[in-house]
């Protein structure tokens, strides 16, 4: 059976994480996806060589992985073949348009006025091809006083959502973020969108926008929080984990100073399970604690109970018992133990293949599982412009007019 979006032509200028992972995604179900970088700057993504590899080989900040390899390019561009095109130059755009006439899908990662200023309006694209899902994904959206800011990840997805105040305990120091999480959570949003988009054309034969930010995505993402605020006008009470009612539900440190998270919010289910993993049958049932709401008033002197019994076994001995019990539970994890974790290797949630200057190597896969259409890696993340002279081919440029094209820095 062929891939799902076998046919499907996507004209990607989205630079960075949020837009080229979504573009990932669609290559990985089979769609041609064409990179287009700009001839000098390249991706952005691209810079992550420097910042990943060998001038962070002796940094003690533990803000990344250092490496040799450019992982992050590997990981948001494996599946597309790269083009180098000026889009600020007449002829660039010229360029672009003749590919829009057949192309499916155009994904970028512009603000509104970038979009001005490119000629990348969609009512002028519309024009060229009617069919075109116009997929833009933006740092606070396409309208509203901050459309034009620059958005990323950091400030965008973490900060301006609240999600990083949820996460805070009372006298604690906003946390460092994992490098561009809310870039991957927009990037889901924006493929669905995308699939959803193409779906609608399928029955209709019209294209349409798809408008996709971070800032709404982070907004999606922390809903349950947001919600309350909806509802009642106020912010979150943040307190320190002694203090949540359900101290079944919190994180504990282990005899060999590493840490869990017990998971049990269906208390009154587990409570039994609970104590007898963890040999407390005396406390369960002591008035204190054997109901759900004496629990929720004596929280503090069950949470220093637990505290000091997890304290009395290693993690590995607290596995077998917990896993054993049955009870919801998961260690928290460095990254060897994720990509070594059984259950991963299991479900597939890793894709090798051969990468012509790194060999064997590994990326995270798709998290989709279709049964009939899988994902698969075709190809490696392309070298910078890589297919600049293929593309061009494709849609009946000659060598002269590349050699031109070259010679006016439309292209590297």
């Amino acid at each position: 059976m062929s891939l799902a979006l076998d046919d499907i032509r996507v004209i990607e200028t989205a630079s960075g994480m949020a837009g080229p992972m979504a573009g990932r995604l669609l290559g990985d179900w089979g769609a041609d996806v064409i990179h287009i970088e700009h001839p000098i700057r390249g991706d952005m993504g691209r810079d992550a060589r420097r910042l990943l590899g060998t001038l962070y080989a002796k940094a003690t900040s533990g803000r990344r992985i250092p490496s040799d390899i450019n992982y992050s390019v590997e990981n948001h561009n494996c599946n597309k073949r790269s083009m180098t095109l000026d889009l600020s130059q007449e002829h660039g755009q010229k360029i672009l348009y003749r590919m829009l006439k057949n192309a499916d899908v155009l994904l970028m990662n512009f603000r509104p006025r970038e979009l001005t200023k490119f000629n990348l309006e969609y009512d002028t694209l519309s024009r060229i091809n009617p069919r075109l899902i116009y997929a833009n994904v933006t740092g606070y959206g396409r309208k509203g006083p901050d459309q034009d800011l620059p958005g990323y990840d950091f400030n965008a997805f973490w900060a301006r959502t609240g999600i990083l105040r949820v996460l805070l305990t009372p006298d604690m120091v906003p946390p460092t973020t994992p490098m561009a999480l809310g870039d991957r959570a927009a990037a889901l949003a924006f493929a669905c969108g995308i699939m959803t988009a193409l779906f609608v054309r399928e029955r209709t034969g019209v294209g349409q926008e798809v408008d996709v930010s971070l800032f709404n995505t982070g907004v999606f993402v922390n809903a349950n929080d947001i919600g309350g605020a909806l509802v009642t006008g106020q912010d979150r009470q943040n307190v320190n984990r002694e203090d949540l009612g359900n101290v079944l539900l919190g994180s504990y440190k282990t005899k060999d100073n590493r840490w869990l998270r017990i998971a049990v919010n269906q208390p009154d289910r587990y409570w039994s399970k609970v104590c007898s993993a963890l040999e407390l049958e005396d406390v369960e049932h002591d008035s204190r604690f054997n109901s759900f709401n004496s629990r929720i008033e004596n929280h503090l002197a069950l949470f220093r109970i637990l505290e000091e019994t997890f304290l009395t076994r290693t993690l590995d001995e607290w596995k077998i018992r917990l896993t054993e019990a049955g009870l919801p539970w998961a260690p928290i994890a460095s990254l060897p133990e994720v990509i070594s974790d059984q259950q991963a290797r299991a479900n597939d949630f890793f894709a090798a293949y051969d990468h012509p200057t790194y060999g064997p190597i590994e990326i995270v896969a798709n998290p989709m599982h279709l049964s009939k259409t899988p994902a698969s890696v075709k190809r490696p993340a392309p070298e910078f412009g890589q297919h600049t002279e293929e593309i061009l081919l494709e849609y009946d440029y000659t060598w002269e007019d590349i050699a031109q094209f070259k010679e006016q820095g439309v292209i590297a």
